[in-house]
């Protein structure tokens, strides 16, 4: 079976080859991102909760930036490592701050995921595109030999079939993939909204203090 698949792909018209070699690579990339953003989100939910332990129990700021030294991934030490060098400055700056940061980093937890979008969309349509040409020549084998015979219609169908899956093969994952990181990514998104209101106070709290003084 596998080496009459083979076959059926080797044999195939440039057209249909064309296309999936196309859906072989958007199936590759898609797969490459997924399993990047999996390890990300996997390493970014474990020092976001580093960060959370941490925060609450040390309000020093160089307590909690030795205490973060190693998280380089997730949003909240990363968000906060970048607002403590502007942590001596008024109310304003730190709330333009924390909003310049946080939107970054939501861009950073959203990179790539756009690619996984537009394949999830438009690979079923490519793999449609090989389907008909497929059928498109099943129906010209059938003109030049005037008969509609198996074996003249078969190549053509069978290389239609193959694109067709191989467009599936490469949407499902996408958007499985799309779906469950768009969802960590805005469940961190919210988780430092949240976060960035008590980091702001602390700041508040220590400037206030050091003016007292």
């Amino acid at each position: 079976m596998g080496h009459s698949l083979i076959e059926i792909v080797l044999n195939a018209g440039l057209v249909v080859k064309g296309v999936m070699l196309i859906l072989l690579g958007f199936s590759v990339f898609s797969w490459a991102i997924i399993l990047y953003k999996w390890r990300y989100f996997a390493r970014a939910k474990k020092e976001n909760e580093e960060f959370l332990r941490v925060f609450p129990a040390m309000r020093e700021p160089e307590r909690i930036l030795q205490a973060i030294r190693t998280c380089m991934i997730g949003p909240l030490p990363r968000l906060y490592r970048e607002v403590a060098t502007e942590g001596g400055k008024g109310e304003e700056v730190l709330r333009r701050a924390l909003r310049r940061y946080g939107a970054l980093e939501a861009a950073r937890l959203e990179r790539y995921l756009n690619f996984l979008a537009t394949t999830g969309s438009t690979t079923p349509f490519i793999g449609l595109f090989g389907t008909v040409w497929g059928i498109m020549n099943s129906f010209r084998g059938i003109g030049a030999a005037g008969s509609a015979s198996l074996a003249v219609v078969a190549p053509g169908i069978a290389e239609a079939l193959i694109a067709t899956a191989m467009g599936l093969v490469a949407a499902i994952p996408a958007v499985i993939g799309y779906n469950y990181f768009l969802s960590m990514s805005r469940r961190m998104i919210i988780e430092m909204e949240d976060v960035s209101e008590e980091i702001l106070n602390q700041f508040l709290v220590m400037k206030r203090a050091g003016e007292g003084e």
